[in-house]
């Protein structure tokens, strides 16, 4: 019986893991959408916004480009 509420309750704290970890959508000026699987960072030294792409790639765009950054 405590192996059972054991296993439930971790399987409902990963659940939760997983629920906290959101899309966001990038719109830039020239109206391009561009997906990241985690928060956007922007590095102060450099201007640049740092994001995740959907294959899981680091990738780099302006902070002058970018229109708009919404969590999905």
């Amino acid at each position: 019986m405590k192996k059972t509420i054991l296993a439930s309750i971790c399987a409902l704290g990963m659940l939760t893991l997983v629920g906290c970890a959101s899309d966001h959508i990038i719109s830039t000026n020239d109206g391009r959408l561009i997906e990241s699987q985690n928060k956007p960072e922007i590095d102060e030294d450099t201007g640049m916004i740092m994001y995740e792409d959907e294959s899981g790639r680091m990738n780099q765009i302006p902070q002058s480009d970018v229109k708009e950054i919404k969590e999905r």
